[in-house]
């Protein structure tokens, strides 16, 4: 039996709950399938991926500069990797290698606090008030949520949402507001594939019944508060506006079919101890959830900064230790080896991820999913924490009118400042001896080319016309 949202009697509903709960049901999800929905003729698509604790940047003096140097040697289209990216080699024609960008209000800020406002470029701080604004993904998400059953899909290895600049998820709202990243595989492809009951249309129907008793009697209530009382209130509506318009988003999707996908290959109750294995299942759920047409916005926080977390334990892929002290470690024998080991198991990851769009035809349309899927990958703070001359990938999206196979080294001279001299400060208390370009330039070329109008993002109103 089918119920409408309109039939529910809400106050009998309240009465007989005894109260509201903020913490929805666990609704039924859908990814679209052929003719389920309506689509785009090539829908575009948009995955941004964060690596904490930065890259390997040894002097250039330095013995391990030549193998182990994140950043390319050389620049445009005459570069070469090292074999820290080297794994990328074969997409050279397909991804762009960027330097000297980084958001001027994190400049001065230790690498530790920055991951907040890696695709927001909000002015986060080092310390004191804390306000942050809505991230990349999240803008696209709002302009093509809509066509799709999942708006977005956040995600991270630590889950949840983490601490003010202890962020564990890259996903912000409009409000400022940190979006909890899922970390589980399993709970992840439930939410994208699996139906759990048969009392979905009812859950919804009471939950917005509740909700719209709850805005009532808001309004109400609000004007009985102080100054400060209401900021903080209204800060609690618009999570609840945001609750509505999820509710209002499944009853719309909830007579669709979900598609049926073969992850039989998959260990979806795997978990950071196998950290090969648990990166690539991540990656993999991503990629179903965009050849369905699940979803088009998707971000992945492989690890959070500051090291105290499970993603700590990811060098363990590779033989190594926790990874945050890797970063630490560069001056010891073979630390620069052992950091670059680490940040070619993530290439690789990577790689394989792009790789596996590019071979996919596109479900919709002509070419491969990549040629339609932009990604993202870096991190917001370069040498030992440094917040400044992020180390950026940006693949894919060739269909769009990127344009690749180049390393833009907006940074020159200033890209191999990693590494430090006995007796010099550590390289995120020196003073920077370049200025770099706003990434947020970058986000409006990204923006603009994914369909968006805008002309600005995070206070920048400039853009990267070489990509």
């Amino acid at each position: 039996m089918k119920i409408k949202l309109s039939t529910l009697d809400r106050r009998n509903f309240l009465r007989g709950v005894g109260g509201f709960s903020l913490a929805l049901p666990a609704f039924e999800t859908f990814s679209g399938i052929a003719g389920a929905a309506e689509k785009l003729a090539s829908p575009k698509r948009l995955a941004c991926f964060y690596l904490p604790n930065g890259v390997p940047m040894p002097r250039k003096d330095d013995p391990a500069y030549q193998d182990w140097s994140w950043f390319p040697d050389g620049s445009g289209k005459d570069f070469t990797f090292s074999k820290c990216l080297d794994p990328l080699e074969l997409l050279r024609d397909e991804m762009t290698i960027l330097s000297g960008l980084s958001h001027p209000a994190a400049r001065k800020v230790h690498g530790h606090s920055n991951a907040d406002q890696f695709l927001t470029g909000a002015d986060t701080g080092g310390r004191g008030d804390y306000k942050n604004t809505i991230s990349l993904d999240q803008v696209y998400a709002t302009h093509v949520g809509e066509q799709t059953r999942v708006s977005s899909l956040v995600m991270s290895t630590d889950g949840g949402s983490g601490t003010p600049r202890g962020a564990q998820t890259m996903s912000f709202s409009r409000s400022g507001r940190a979006i909890p990243a899922e970390n589980k595989p399993k709970r992840i492809f439930d939410m994208l594939f699996v139906k759990a009951d048969g009392n979905a249309a009812r859950r919804l129907a009471l939950s917005k019944s509740a909700i719209d008793e709850l805005m009532a009697d808001a309004r109400s209530l609000r004007r009985d508060l102080s100054q400060q009382d209401q900021k903080t209130f209204d800060e609690f509506l618009d999570s609840i506006r945001g609750t509505e318009l999820k509710v209002a988003k499944a009853a719309r999707w909830i007579d669709i079919p979900l598609p049926t996908v073969d992850v039989d290959y998959l260990n979806l109750d795997i978990t950071p101890d196998d950290p090969r294995e648990y990166l690539q299942t991540m990656y993999e759920l991503i990629y179903l959830a965009f050849k369905t047409d699940s979803t088009r916005a998707a971000t992945y926080m492989i690890g959070k900064e500051l090291g105290d977390g499970i993603s700590d334990y990811l060098a363990r892929a590779v033989g190594l230790p926790l990874t945050h002290k890797l970063s630490h470690n560069t001056k010891l024998p073979e630390g620069w080896k052992k950091f670059g080991t680490y940040c070619r198991f993530q290439a690789e990851e990577f790689g394989r991820f792009a790789s596996k769009l590019k071979s996919t035809p596109e479900p919709a349309s002509e070419g491969n999913m990549l040629d339609n899927t932009l990604l993202l990958f870096g991190s917001a703070s370069s040498a030992f924490h440094l917040s400044r001359n992020y180390p950026l990938i940006l693949a894919g999206g060739q269909s769009m009118g990127f344009k690749h196979g180049q390393y833009l080294n907006y940074a020159g001279a200033g890209a191999y400042r990693g590494g430090w001299a006995p007796g010099e400060q550590e390289p995120y208390r020196m003073k920077g001896i370049h200025e770099d370009l706003p990434l947020s330039n970058l986000y409006v070329s990204m923006l603009q080319k994914l369909g968006v109008e805008t002309d600005s993002f995070g206070g920048q109103t400039g853009t990267l016309n070489e990509v």
